[in-house]
């Protein structure tokens, strides 16, 4: 239970920095709970973890293989604007 206190804390301590207008305080207290969510996140049971992570990839995964794309094509294509010149 220890780590759904330290989750709410993350959470609470960003919603947090979104409402301060001190610019100091805002990267304090953002780095802050986001050192609370992942203190967090590493207490809690492996079977929760698999189920954010599990919709984390699949959402993440078409944006890698677009970015492994766009820079292969742009490799090429600067390849090939050596080879013209």
């Amino acid at each position: 239970m220890t780590y759904l206190i330290l989750l709410a804390i993350g959470f609470a301590m960003l919603l947090a920095s979104i409402r301060i207008r001190e610019e100091v305080l805002v990267i304090a207290t953002t780095v802050t709970g986001l050192v609370f969510l992942v203190w967090g996140f590493a207490l809690t049971p492996a079977s929760l973890q698999l189920i954010v992570e599990v919709p984390l990839v699949i959402v993440a995964f078409p944006v890698c293989i677009r970015c492994l794309v766009v820079s292969k094509v742009s490799d090429l294509l600067s390849k090939a604007d050596l080879m013209q010149k």
